[in-house]
């Protein structure tokens, strides 16, 4: 698993190159990317840590009221508050959250977009008393005044990634 982070690392290292001019596809938002300010991975990071330590209030401001957030589930949920509850009603069903993380990059699309891409390992016990360790994969994105106004989440229960 690790290696195969490291090679996703050294890939986005290299953002900005265009090796894929005769590439098979055509993006829909965008394959031109370059490394944006880490302040932006480091809020997504601190928003990890608050979702382990279960204080989700403590940085809801980073929050756009529009947020917009698809789970793993498929579920997209809109808006803040409504994000809010849901995270607070699941993280509080959880005990010994454990979150470690693999790779993050921050990003910016040639739109101007700001993203940050981070792949973790959260590690809990449910309400029924089941050890789960769920790998994720997230992409958050940042409106023009810094806030978070979209997150993509994508699981891999189990195993290595």
């Amino acid at each position: 698993m690790k290696k195969t982070i490291m090679m996703i690392c050294l890939a986005v290292s290299w953002v900005g190159i265009s090796y894929a001019q005769n590439a098979p596809y055509t993006a829909n938002y965008s394959s031109k990317f370059t490394i944006a300010d880490e302040s932006y991975a480091n809020k997504v990071l601190t928003l990890w840590k608050d979702y382990e330590d279960n204080v989700l209030d403590r940085h809801i401001d980073w929050f756009a009221d529009t947020v917009s957030m698809t789970l793993a589930t498929g579920q997209t949920v809109k808006g803040k508050a409504e994000n809010l509850a849901g995270v607070k009603a699941y993280r509080g069903s959880l005990k010994d959250m454990k979150i470690s993380m693999d790779a993050w990059v921050s990003l910016k699309s040639d739109r101007g977009d700001n993203l940050v891409c981070v792949w973790g390992t959260e590690d809990f016990t449910d309400p029924s008393g089941k050890h789960v360790v769920n790998h994720l994969q997230e992409v958050w994105g940042f409106n023009k005044d810094g806030k978070v106004s979209i997150m993509l989440q994508y699981l891999q229960p189990g195993g290595a990634m």
